[in-house]
């Protein structure tokens, strides 16, 4: 059984700041189709369509047909450790800061075997574990070698918690605290053990519904933050920028009307204002200081999370406007992830159906619980996730999109959801 992480010491102001170091991260183009599935939690293998054969390691055409037809589907990772090693030295500056690490060799159920990075409760071979897939520091997909069985305090593994962004012990800020989403997601934060949750609000002297019990959480503190404000966000960013290990941006307007629903532009000005320059703000004021925090101890910075919505694939007519400003934001989320990898810092997205709140009231059932989006975004940072898409309508959409955009844009066009 794991031993519960220590709180971590508190850092030493008059030391230097390390700089990261990454994870070796080349990959061939056929091998990043096991970097998408781990980005969105799962992991996947190539299955030969002519003759079932799984593929590993990645490659053009099957191992024992040569066919060329190879499909990436889910795999259970259920196998045997047939051996295992301890690695004492490394070239790798990476793997030399963080030695020992133990590796091992798995036969899957499914036939391949496997190198992976083992779990520190998985025992000496031979015995039965179960295989996974993360991303690794530098964004590139890595197999992991976990116990069979899930067990207390197992994201307390120091080699896994390298492999995802736990908000344990780590300092946070959610920059919308009017909403019931920014409520949920702070309460989630410190239910999964964040030291502090720092609050944003635009409007300090309005008594919003919930924000009085949310500030009366020892872990909360609550701070003025408009990012709709350059100069808001920048005074904030001058003050806690450089102790913010997690940031998670639920600000968003989001306002029902279409093209020609409304006249004039004020509406979608107000959309992009706050949902696509908002977040720009925000990367360029807080970004620099993420990046250099990024190998600061054992909690150091380590993620970034953009609330967007499902809408950003493709246009719900009805929240026509709004759809687009998360589209937008989709954009220069993808180059803000771009920027972060270098620097070990995750970028996670969140794709959320419709939200059970005042601008979905017309909407019929499935809608998302606040609560539930909260605990999505918390597994999601827990697991390393880069993307999710939280609820069943997210889901649903998401199938559709990748089945075909088209037909989807023609669906939502006559009126469907």
């Amino acid at each position: 059984m794991s031993i519960p992480m220590p709180r971590p010491p508190r850092k030493n102001p008059v030391l230097r700041t390390p700089q990261i170091n990454l994870p070796p991260g080349a990959r061939g183009r056929v091998a990043l189709g096991l970097t998408a599935a781990a980005a969105e939690g799962r992991f996947e293998l190539q299955v030969c369509e002519d003759c079932g054969a799984v593929q590993y390691p990645p490659r053009e055409a099957c191992h024992c047909c040569v066919s060329e037809w190879l499909r990436w589907r889910p795999q259970s990772g259920a196998g045997e450790l047939l051996a295992e090693t301890r690695l004492d030295h490394s070239n790798d500056l990476y793997f030399r800061e963080r030695l020992p690490w133990r590796l091992g060799m798995v036969r899957l159920d499914a036939g391949p075997s496997v190198m992976v990075h083992l779990h520190s409760e998985v025992g000496p071979a031979p015995q039965r574990v179960r295989v996974g897939a993360r991303l690794d520091r530098a964004g590139s997909a890595v197999l992991i070698g976990f116990p069979e069985k899930e067990t207390p305090h197992m994201a307390d593994d120091k080699m896994l918690r390298e492999m995802g962004s736990d908000p344990k012990f780590r300092k946070a800020l959610v920059t919308d605290g009017k909403t019931a989403v920014g409520q949920a997601v702070a309460r989630a934060l410190v239910k999964a053990g964040a030291d502090i949750v720092w609050v944003g609000h635009a409007e300090p002297w309005k008594k919003l519904p919930g924000l009085a019990e949310l500030a009366a959480l020892p872990q909360v503190t609550l701070v003025p933050l408009d990012v709709s404000d350059e100069r808001s966000v920048g005074e904030l960013a001058g003050e806690i920028g450089g102790k913010v290990d997690i940031l998670v941006n639920t600000a968003e307007l989001h306002r029902g009307f279409g093209i020609a629903a409304r006249r004039g532009t004020d509406v979608a000005k107000a959309e992009m204002e706050v949902n696509y320059f908002g977040l720009l703000r925000l990367a360029q004021a807080f970004g620099p200081a993420l990046r250099g925090r990024a190998a600061d101890g054992v909690a150091h910075a380590t993620a970034w999370v953009n609330l967007l919505s499902v809408y950003a694939l493709a246009n719900f007519p009805p929240h026509g406007t709004f759809s687009a400003s998360k589209a937008a934001a989709l954009s220069l989320a993808q180059c803000l992830r771009a920027e972060m990898r270098p620097a070990g810092i995750r970028v996670l997205n969140v794709f959320p159906g419709p939200v059970d709140d005042e601008w979905n009231q017309s909407l019929p059932p499935p809608k998302l619980a606040p609560s539930a989006l909260a605990s999505s975004i918390v597994r999601a940072l827990q697991d390393g996730i880069e993307d999710v898409y939280p609820g069943d309508v997210a889901q649903e959409w998401l199938s559709r999109w990748r089945d075909n955009p088209k037909v989807l844009e023609r669906e939502l066009a006559a009126g469907g959801s």
